[in-house]
């Protein structure tokens, strides 16, 4: 993919999330059950590219595997690629709180789970939070904190996210 085409600005991002929050709301009235939303977490202004992709369909696949294995059906599924980063938002007759346990052991126990972004939104809407932080993927200090002070530079991560990715140059 050639990076050049997929810098995204404030703006592309502010309207991706205008299309997440409408599919979220729809799925919700639709089928009166939770909604799973999955992206990466990308720091900086390439949200995806070849490297990010495999580990998008790591996460999905693992997200498939875990609903399936807890025979959790499946209402409707979106999956959108776009510059803005890979997403999939799907709909799921469970209840929000053993959907976030399932999304929680996703990020903790995947190899690439730091890098997955797993919401879920219950049937009033609000997303449920974790019940503990995430660690910055570069140091030991709350992820939130090192984002808000901006810690680190988008090439540190970047070369932190690609190595997690198994690639051995930034690309």
């Amino acid at each position: 993919m050639n990076e050049n085409n997929l810098t995204v600005t404030i703006q592309d991002m502010m309207e991706c999330r205008e299309v997440r929050a409408f599919l979220q709301k729809q799925y919700i009235d639709e089928y009166a059950a939770p909604v799973i939303s999955f992206c990466m977490n990308i720091p900086g202004p390439v949200k995806t590219n070849d490297n990010i992709l495999h580990g998008f369909e790591s996460g999905k696949a693992a997200i498939l595997s875990a609903l399936s294995s807890e025979n959790i059906n499946i209402n409707a599924t979106t999956e959108i690629h776009e510059k803005t980063g890979d997403e999939l938002i799907l709909s799921a007759s469970a209840p929000a709180e053993q959907l976030k346990d399932i999304a929680t052991e996703i990020e903790e126990s995947h190899p690439f789970g730091r890098l997955f972004d797993i919401d879920i939104i219950n049937v009033d809407g609000q997303k449920l939070s974790r019940n503990t932080f995430r660690k910055c993927i570069l140091c030991d200090r709350q992820a939130q904190e090192c984002a808000r002070s901006r810690r680190h530079t988008v090439d540190e991560m970047f070369a932190k996210i690609n190595e997690m990715l198994g690639v051995s140059e930034l690309s």
